[in-house]
């Protein structure tokens, strides 16, 4: 049985207002053997949609509102939508709650499940860290860059690797750590680049894209570990 894979989607947008979500993520389900399901910003019954749903993942996009974490305006702040914010947030604290459920979190994802952890984000990195990474190329690109992921982490187990290159498209990230999350990798400028949850036995953050990674081997892996993981939750 194909486990069924609720992916959020970006916040409402265009006119006509439509939900939208890069086809990557669909893709990259299907390919791993799961059945990819869409939840849309705005639905007030969480509950239900887990009921309905073998795996999780919170999907990229636009940034958290710094409100949310206490920091100040930037320039750089883009696509801000509170409803979106709302609901992942809401969404993912009800997930942590159901210990079978596997969760996977990407980019924007890391940094909701960071943000609703009581964690913060470098609201723009190159003020943080400078630019001896590149995160993401302007004005809004992605790019590559090396990762180090600790050797004795599950992550590293997951990607049977301790060493990736990623698809970085992101110009935030973690800065203090969330309750109950584990820093274990790191780009070479220091940026964490992904956490592992240590009280939820298949929760995972990765700050890069994996679903950009088509026909990668490690990124292949955490995509096929996951959705093996919901499989199991369904039979």
């Amino acid at each position: 049985m194909r486990p069924l894979i609720g992916i959020s989607t970006y916040h409402r947008d265009g006119e006509p207002a439509a939900f939208a979500l890069p086809c990557d993520y669909v893709d990259t389900v299907r390919r791993a053997g799961g059945l990819p399901i869409l939840l849309t910003p705005g639905e007030p019954d969480i509950e239900r949609l887990l009921d309905l749903v073998q795996g999780l993942i919170l999907a990229g996009g636009g940034d958290l509102d710094p409100d949310l974490y206490g920091a100040g305006r930037h320039e750089t702040v883009y696509m801000v939508c509170s409803e979106r914010d709302r609901f992942e947030i809401d969404l993912l604290m009800a997930a942590l709650r159901r210990p079978d459920l596997p969760i996977l979190c990407i980019c924007r994802g890391t940094q909701v499940l960071n943000v609703a952890l009581g964690g913060t984000l470098h609201v723009h990195l190159p003020d943080a860290v400078g630019e001896s990474v590149a995160h993401r190329l302007p004005p809004r690109l992605p790019t590559r860059h090396a990762v180090r992921v600790e050797a004795s982490s599950r992550l590293a187990a997951l990607l049977g690797t301790a060493a990736v290159e990623v698809c970085s498209w992101h110009h935030q990230a973690i800065d203090e750590v969330g309750a109950g999350l584990r820093p274990v990798a790191w780009a070479d400028d220091g940026v964490i680049e992904a956490v592992e949850h240590a009280g939820h036995p298949w929760c995972f953050g990765v700050q890069w894209h994996p679903e950009k990674q088509a026909g990668e081997a490690p990124h292949e892996r955490l995509f096929a570990e996951f959705v093996a993981a919901a499989a199991g939750r369904a039979t």
